[in-house]
């Protein structure tokens, strides 16, 4: 291994860490992760809300069927 080759290997591994160092800043970028945490969240939830209904649905008809 040369002079070279080690030079080139510390640069690229010197670029990655800045690189990943920038991206692990708080800014932007964090707020756009919190805005998608949120959608993701609401999206849950609306879900969650979906599947109550149907089970509330679910529990009529099969009970009507039972009593009657």
């Amino acid at each position: 291994m040369d002079r070279s080759t080690i030079m080139r290997i510390r640069t690229v591994a010197k670029e990655g860490a800045l690189a990943a160092l920038a991206a692990s800043k708080p800014g932007v970028q964090a707020r756009e992760r919190d805005v998608e945490v949120e959608l993701a969240r609401a999206e849950v939830a609306r879900l969650g809300e979906t599947v109550k209904e149907m089970a509330v649905k679910l529990m009529l008809v099969e009970g009507k069927g039972r009593w009657g």
